[in-house]
């Protein structure tokens, strides 16, 4: 009899949860997809976007990638709401009274939150990037049109003791001035080349140097002088190697960003931690769907005199400081020299104090 009981609260909260959770994210994304589309239709017509497009390539894709991302938040909303209201209805009393401790009550609270953060994990690791591609792409085209930089005095090493440097590189374009590529082995330069100009033949895929002049040393210390006014040659890097756009490892799965990290470490750029932030973020977010239902259980079980009302408001409290730490962590590893595992995880470290300390003391 105890057992069915247990069986009947069970299913009853893990119904009320994944109800909630469901209708609160639909009406949530509903409201955005509204409020975007007042914002950038003038951007759809002006520039040709068609229906199929809007629809297809970036709501569609929009809808997943934003529910997942605030599916955390949103489940701690959620969390916060329906218990509220049990307690309100003194069903949580019920439940308590009936011989259930607290610490048994959560268990439907976490299988809930096991299928919700499950969801969350492979979207964010193996489908999410996907359907990034035709969102990003759709974004780039109709909605940013910015134009591609010019930049400066780009150093990177395509692979161990090749490096290559650009004063002046036109992503768009594919090319660049005064470039040179040099080739160092045991600590010893044994090749540079030097260019005016570069360009990528999308032809060909091949790349074409104009006044150029290569000096090679051998062995003996030995200089050679090559020079011409153009050569067509391969080279170990492709024009999108040159300067990755930042947008680029939200498209690829995680096995995928994996290799494009490792490869970026040795081509020393710039922009690796933004990366590993990236990386660590599709772990952490899921995670943190315990960490907020534990903070909601245990905050929303008792009553008070602020009902519902006051527990939503604390809720929303909370999940702005969560978003606000976020953002400070990701900032410091970012320009600063704080890890980006470690900044990714502070929110979640701390947050999971404040739940431990809140549900001892729910109970009582």
């Amino acid at each position: 009899m105890k057992l069915r009981f247990f069986k009947i609260i069970d299913r009853y909260i893990i119904g009320k949860f994944l109800g909630t959770f469901f209708l609160t994210i639909a009406l949530i994304l509903a409201i955005a997809i509204v409020f975007d589309i007042s914002e950038k239709i003038d951007d759809f017509i002006t520039r040709g976007a068609s229906t199929k497009e809007i629809i297809v390539d970036y709501y569609m894709n929009f809808l997943v990638f934003y529910g997942n991302l605030f599916s955390s938040m949103i489940v701690f909303i959620a969390t916060i709401f329906f218990t509220s209201r049990m307690t309100a209805n003194t069903e949580i009393v019920a439940v308590l009274t009936g011989g259930v401790s607290f610490k048994r009550m959560m268990f439907p609270y976490f299988v809930s939150a096991t299928i919700i953060a499950g969801i969350s994990f492979f979207l964010s690791h193996y489908v999410i990037p996907y359907t990034n591609i035709s969102r990003l792409e759709f974004q780039h085209a109709y909605i940013d049109q910015k134009q591609d930089e010019r930049f400066k005095d780009i150093h990177r090493q395509i692979k161990p003791g090749h490096i290559i440097y650009f004063e002046n590189y036109n992503s768009k374009r594919k090319s660049g001035y005064h470039f040179t590529y040099e080739i160092i082995e045991d600590g010893r330069l044994i090749s540079k080349l030097k260019a005016d100009f570069i360009r990528m033949d999308t032809t060909t895929n091949k790349w074409i140097v104009d006044n150029y002049d290569i000096r090679t040393i051998d062995e003996n210390n030995q200089e050679t002088l090559k020079q011409g006014k153009k050569l067509e040659t391969d080279f170990d890097f492709s024009a999108d190697d040159i300067v990755p756009r930042l947008y680029t490892v939200e498209m690829m799965i995680t096995p995928e960003l994996n290799e494009f990290i490792e490869a970026e470490k040795i081509r020393g750029s710039e922009n690796i931690n933004h990366y590993l932030i990236q990386k660590h973020q599709r772990t952490s977010w899921p995670f943190a769907t315990y960490i907020l239902v534990l903070i909601g259980v245990s905050i929303s079980s008792r009553k008070t005199r602020g009902g519902l009302g006051l527990n939503v408001a604390i809720g929303l409290i909370l999940c702005v400081t969560y978003i606000f730490f976020m953002q400070i962590s990701t900032t410091f590893a970012t320009v600063g020299s704080m890890s980006p595992l470690l900044a990714v995880w502070i929110p979640n470290i701390l947050f999971a104090g404040i739940g431990a300390y809140l549900y001892r003391v729910a109970p009582k």
